[in-house]
């Protein structure tokens, strides 16, 4: 079809990039930290997806894939994930994660490269999704490097034409939960704001890491995590508060963009709910 062919009328497309994060896949039968067998929830999440009424373009999964990093664990997030096959599922590691071993595990995955840090800028629709590496191998908290944060700042210069997410897994800000804010981002943050500041293109900074939903101004864009697909991190703003999950809804985010519009984000509880049930009978509200 040529453009003098298309309808006036007709829209242009809306990009839809979704995130799910920190899923924390065990084996099959074995329970995180002693309780929760997360696997259900991942299924769960899985299964809202596919009911949406517009499919994503992309889906980005922001780290914490697994609970340790096991070989068995990636065989059993790839069968969790099965269901998604024909999305295009990018994947990112957190601290829970074994680089080397997800790459094993997902060799079709080639954006994951084949050695040092995983970082990949691709475009998703009308927007470049740039994935950052946070992780220091064996430790919880993270870190961005003069070397991560040089390959960042090539990227957004070659893309400033373009809507930008950033997806990184631990959070470039303080969230005032204390345990939490103690593993997080504990080198580069400062930086990273700097440059995100000296691109207005930015459109969000995305995270996981925190097992819940906040939003902070960063470098004039937005930084935001996303609630776990699983169990959440008790919402405790002491900053002695004690390391603690609770089995709060979980969810996940769609980032929608317009063209040429503004990036609209969007939670959503991940489970099977009542509804949907209408407004209004015949033009007129339900009374």
């Amino acid at each position: 079809m040529n453009a003098s062919s298309v309808p006036a009328s007709s829209p242009l497309p809306t990009t839809l990039l979704l995130q799910i994060t920190d899923p924390h896949i065990r084996e099959p039968g074995r329970l995180a930290y002693g309780r929760i067998d997360t696997a259900p929830y991942l299924a769960q999440a899985v299964a809202s997806i596919t009911r949406l009424p517009q499919a994503p373009d992309a889906i980005v999964i922001t780290g914490d894939l697994v609970d340790f990093g096991r070989a068995a664990e990636y065989t059993h997030l790839r069968q969790l994930l099965a269901p998604l096959a024909s999305h295009r599922i990018y994947l990112m590691p957190g601290n829970h994660d074994d680089r080397d071993e997800l790459r094993r595990s997902f060799p079709e995955h080639s954006y994951l490269g084949t050695a040092g840090f995983i970082q990949y800028s691709v475009p998703v629709g009308g927007l470049q999704l740039i994935a950052l590496d946070t992780v220091v191998p064996r430790a919880s908290e993270g870190r961005l490097c003069a070397e991560r944060l040089a390959w960042l700042q090539a990227q957004l210069d070659a893309h400033r034409e373009r809507p930008v997410v950033i997806a990184m897994h631990h959070p470039p800000f303080a969230t005032l939960i204390g345990h939490m804010d103690a593993i997080g981002l504990l080198e580069g943050a400062a930086e990273l704001e700097l440059l995100v500041a000296r691109h207005p293109n930015v459109e969000r900074v995305i995270c996981g890491h925190l097992h819940r939903s906040i939003q902070v101004r960063f470098g004039g864009a937005i930084a935001a995590t996303a609630p776990s697909v699983a169990h959440q991190v008790c919402l405790d703003l002491s900053p002695t508060a004690a390391s603690a999950w609770t089995l709060e809804p979980p969810g996940y985010a769609l980032h929608a963009l317009p063209a040429g519009g503004r990036l609209v984000s969007h939670l959503a509880a991940s489970g099977d709910y009542e509804g949907p049930y209408p407004f209004h009978a015949d033009g007129r509200l339900i009374d």
